[in-house]
């Protein structure tokens, strides 16, 4: 075990959210089974994952990798102490939810106009008439709720986002109960600077979370900027695996397991067991038919 070399100004624990199962696998070319999937998730909770997104209701036809959101539902094996929120688009996402007896959802906004329209056919103002209904009948029935924003550092179509329309449709997230705010990069164009120019934009710094692509290879060092920032819950994917099927510039998540090695080695607590996660994302590579993404686990498992 490595020694902690720690540096000031830095949490001293960081919630890993992972977002392997669902932002993972929408994007893999293959569809995984569903039970093949319930046994990544368990195999993420023994390495001590406490909030895993288990998968989407979003329609067949937009993500067909999740059109068995019922069945894996119907399989997961709950473990006391650990999360297993759910992505839903809309109200009738929100009714399988519910059905299921779901305890924590996520909602999926857009920083940009052009983004919104391809990914929500909606604009930048008409998607929060999708967004406020759903909240609302969630917080009614006693489910948290997560918002997640796409686009903010840059959009593939519009060039850099503005920090302020960012700041703008967050808050406006925030303000609807969202208790927490994932700023996500999802095309991977962040640097430091601009990780650290927009979280100070916002005021609740304790309630928002980071989602970066690692594109251009800035995935640590922008998390490392959101850290400092006072930040202390972030996205990450086991293996590196994922992207955004509406984006074909978005390239893998930021690896959960390249995460954890920074961490720790800054001696933040995480829960986490590297040794399980580089196991599982071995096994699950083994079962996509490619080598892991994660310069981690191709370290640790030998390639």
């Amino acid at each position: 075990m490595r020694r902690p070399y720690p540096m000031e100004g830095l949490p001293q624990h960081v919630t890993v959210y992972e977002v392997g199962p669902r932002d993972g696998l929408q994007n893999e070319p293959a569809t995984v089974p569903a039970e093949v999937k319930a046994e990544f998730i368990s195999r993420l909770a023994d390495a001590g994952h406490k909030v895993i997104e288990a998968t989407s209701f979003v329609h067949p036809r937009w993500v067909p990798q999740l059109a068995d959101a019922d069945e894996l539902l119907g399989r997961l094996d709950r473990r006391p102490g650990v999360r297993y929120p759910v992505l839903v688009p809309n109200e009738r996402g929100l009714d399988r939810a519910l059905a299921h007896g779901v305890a924590e959802i996520a909602v999926f906004a857009s920083a940009t106009e052009t983004f919104a329209a391809k990914n929500l056919n909606r604009s930048l103002e008409s998607q929060f008439d999708m967004f406020e209904p759903v909240v609302a009948r969630a917080l009614e029935a006693g489910v948290r709720v997560r918002a997640y924003v796409s686009m903010c550092f840059g959009d593939p179509w519009e060039g850099p986002t503005p920090v302020s329309q960012v700041v703008s449709v967050g808050r406006r997230l925030l303000g609807l109960g969202c208790y927490e705010l994932s700023l996500g990069d999802t095309i991977g164009v962040a640097t430091p600077g601009h990780v650290t120019e927009l979280i100070e934009a916002f005021d609740a710094t304790d309630r928002l979370a980071v989602h970066f692509h690692d594109t251009y290879g800035q995935a640590l060092a922008n998390t490392l900027a959101a850290l400092q920032a006072g930040v202390t819950t972030v996205d990450a994917s086991t293996g590196g695996i994922g992207g955004c099927p509406y984006a074909e510039s978005a390239t893998g998540n930021l690896a959960t397991e390249d995460l954890v090695w920074m961490l720790h080695g800054l001696g933040i607590e995480t829960g986490l067991d590297l040794d399980r996660l580089v196991a599982t994302s071995t096994w699950l590579a083994g079962l996509l038919g490619r080598p892991s993404p994660s310069r981690v686990v191709q370290a640790l498992s030998k390639g």
